[in-house]
């Protein structure tokens, strides 16, 4: 018996740890929920609704003014309130000036860096390394901190499948697992230690549906069905909750009818009752009035009305919940009781951040750790992960080190302010390093530069001169092409998402030269570049790359790094193509390579009533131009010796995926493994293929590494229109370099 005490011994012990720390958790969270009570109690009702306001910068006439407000507690949070000192100053007001010394949130957008300015988010969730856009988001938190924020309207995790949507930038891509790792990655970068002075509130945004704009025009109407909904659009909003996010962002759009800052079923039923977040959550900027416009509120009362039953805590910008609430209470159409509950979740944010306990004078106002050297280091090292290989005929790249003259060309080779990409409130071109200016410092006098194009949408050829003379004098062409970042970002949706301007037609003159041309793209989304692909002899894809992408393309350029980064989009054709992604469904009749005849080869007199009766463009045919997860290294991998554990799971076990990846090159570099599966017959039809995995590694020339997916019964759960259910059938599994390559196995699960 004594025996059998100690075998259980360290189960006991971890159960009494467990239970012990759920205790000490349990009961913090109670004394947290009373002291909120407590200071409730204190406020009058016209404080109360002063927490649920969020002021903009320019809101008061004057500066008297708005320290009138925050003395008397009419006001919650600030937005844009820029500069150290101000910010500290305000605080200080509301801690030791105001009634009851209520602290208040300053919030700004820090997207993807503050002044070191890391690539677009689109560009990160390119480098499928979590760990490295963890670190990207704590440095953005310890430098905006710096200036006295204390609130970031980051992660935006929408997903979206349209390339012509301007804020695809601001997307970690179309997959809901991709995304949710990072916005796990991203929450608690952005949070770190919420005891630190440089903690940061994130915000998960936008809640939810927004990327999914018909057209992909910003602002749009969204109709997505409750399966969608649940098994792709809310997962990275659960993985948000789940990595502590302090608060959750209404959107803009209409969902399904009913605009998302006051419908009911998503903040509501789903975010509160199912999920029981306890944070914070509040409108976009002016949200609530647009449901005026949206023709679901009659004026901003009814907005007010609308949006603070619905479960919105604090409106951002807009005045319809302290020019209406009280009046609300007054005609007994809310209560002040529900007030209470919303103020309460302001409240707790701001204990949760310790803003009740930090001195003003630890809101740091120091601008030492702005652009510190080891900031710029991880900028370049990030942007260097996050381009993605899409060409390489001939072993073109790397160059040689040793090249006797290299023609740098193209609009965006010299563009500061460009290549830090869309939402960089805070960032300065001079702190940029352009290409320009790195081959520049490289080569000295054996660089040739011209612009050839002002910019990207210039349509004068009067550059093409210098461009070609240029080329002329050189042993090979960088070509910078792309779009300049205003053309993506919020309200900047495309409906033609080819190169701009006539950059196709100098490229085309370049390839007339002979000279190797290497096309580097610097994009704020997927751009359809499928004739400059064909001119090109390699293409590598940058996007926006931030502060340090001069340096970062040199080094994959000169090889001194091999490419590591893969799509977390699909590339398309052309917009005609619009949506394709790999979560894609089968449908009745799926087309293969063999059934597709192009329109071009159609005989003229054709007298057939159809083509094969497939689901495929005559045009575009039935691949992308670049699948989802794709992306080319300076080396070469093979998979092999797939191997699965077990033919059969069950509710109670797991199924180990195996295979062997062997560098066969002759490169230093990493690999990223991607596991899908496909769910082959289900209650509702399912994707053809949904990523469940991914692994990043280093491997030697030669080296071959096993690499190893577990896969349990809640990774083939889905909402399946009533519940989420795990169906008994059989299931493929691949383990590959992206979506459409790799080693197919099998299994069933019972």
């Amino acid at each position: 018996m004594f025996q059998l005490k100690l075998k259980y011994l360290p189960l006991l012990i971890f159960l009494i740890g467990v239970f012990s720390g759920c205790q000490n958790e349990n009961e913090s969270t109670a004394l947290l929920d009373a002291e909120i009570k407590t200071l409730i109690g204190k406020m009058t009702l016209d404080e109360k609704i002063g927490q649920m306001f969020q002021a903009a910068d320019g809101f008061y006439s004057s500066e008297e003014e708005l320290k009138k407000a925050v003395r008397e507690g009419r006001v919650g949070s600030f937005l844009n309130i820029q500069g150290a000192e101000r910010v500290a100053e305000i605080q200080r007001m509301a801690k030791e000036e105001s009634r009851l010394g209520i602290p208040l949130l300053f919030g700004r957008d820090v997207i993807h860096g503050y002044r070191t300015i890391f690539p677009i988010p689109l560009g990160m969730a390119s480098s499928w390394d979590t760990s490295m856009v963890k670190k990207a988001m704590r440095i953005s938190a310890v430098e905006a901190a710096s200036m006295g924020i204390n609130w970031t309207f980051a992660p935006m995790i929408d997903i979206t499948w349209d390339p012509r949507w301007g804020r695809i930038a601001e997307t970690t891509g179309e997959d809901p697992f991709l995304t949710s790792q990072f916005t796990k990655a991203m929450v608690e970068g952005i949070q770190g230690d919420l005891n630190d002075p440089t903690a940061l509130a994130a915000c998960a945004k936008h809640f939810v549906g927004y990327g999914m704009a018909e057209a992909g025009r910003d602002y749009n109407t969204t109709y997505i069905p409750e399966p969608l909904l649940r098994n792709v659009h809310l997962k990275p909003f659960k993985a948000a909750q789940n990595a502590g996010a302090l608060t959750f962002m209404s959107a803009f759009n209409d969902l399904n009818g009913v605009p998302t800052s006051g419908n009911e079923f998503t903040l509501k039923t789903i975010l509160r009752d199912e999920w029981n977040y306890k944070g914070m959550v509040f409108s976009d900027w002016a949200s609530i009035e647009e449901m005026i416009s949206h023709g679901f509120a009659s004026d901003k009362k009814h907005a007010a009305e609308i949006a603070v039953k619905a479960g919105i805590d604090m409106e951002m910008a807009t005045t319809a919940y302290i020019e209406n609430l009280k009046k609300l209470i007054e005609e007994g159409k809310i209560s002040e009781e529900l007030i209470n509950e919303r103020v309460a979740n302001i409240l707790r944010v701001k204990f949760q951040l310790g803003l009740f306990d930090k001195p003003v004078e630890n809101t740091a106002l120091s601008t030492d750790t702005i652009l510190a050297g080891s900031h710029l280091a991880h900028a370049r090292e990030l942007a260097r992960n996050s381009m993605v290989l899409l060409k390489n005929s001939h072993h073109i790249l790397p160059l040689s080190k040793e090249i006797r003259s290299l023609a740098v060309i193209g609009p965006l080779a010299d563009a500061p302010h460009d290549q830090m990409g869309t939402w960089v409130f805070d960032g300065n071109e001079e702190d940029s390093e352009t290409p320009k200016t790195t081959f520049q410092n490289l080569l000295g006098n054996k660089l040739h530069y011209a612009a050839g194009l002002e910019y990207s949408r210039d349509k004068s050829k009067n550059g093409f001169i210098d461009a070609l003379a240029a080329a002329g004098k050189s042993d090979a062409i960088l070509f910078f092409a792309g779009e300049e970042s205003i053309l993506s970002g919020e309200a900047n949706s495309r409906g033609i998402i080819n190169l701009p301007g006539i950059q196709a037609e100098l490229i085309s003159e370049l390839k007339k030269t002979g000279k190797p041309l290497i096309l580097i793209v610097m994009a704020g989304r997927p751009l359809a570049i499928q004739q400059e692909l064909e001119m090109a002899d390699a293409v590598l894809y940058a996007w926006h790359p931030g502060t340090m992408a001069g340096p970062a393309i040199a080094d994959l350029v000169f090889g001194d790094y091999s490419p590591t980064g893969k799509l977390p989009v699909t590339f398309v054709k052309g917009a005609g193509q619009i949506p394709f992604y790999h979560y894609r469904k089968n449908t009745g009749r799926p087309a293969s390579k063999s059934d597709v005849i192009h329109i071009d080869d159609i005989p003229r007199n054709s007298k057939q009533l159809s083509l094969g009766f497939k689901s495929t463009h005559l045009d575009y045919g039935i691949e992308p131009l670049f699948p989802f997860g794709y992306g080319l290294s300076y080396t070469k991998f093979q998979y092999s010796n797939l191997k699965l554990s077990t033919k059969v799971l069950n509710s109670t076990s797991t199924i180990s995926v195996s295979a062997d990846v062997q560098n066969i090159g002759n490169f230093e570099t990493d690999e990223i493994a991607q596991l899908y599966i496909r769910d082959r017959v289900g209650s509702i039809t399912r994707p053809v293929k949904e990523l469940k995995g991914f692994k990043k590694f280093r491997l030697m020339p030669g080296e071959t590494k096993n690499v190893q997916f577990d896969i349990k019964p809640k990774d083939l759960e889905f909402f399946n229109g009533e519940k989420f259910v795990t169906e008994q059938g059989d299931f493929d599994v691949w383990i590959g370099p992206n979506s459409v390559d790799g080693l197919k196995g099998e299994f069933a699960f019972e």
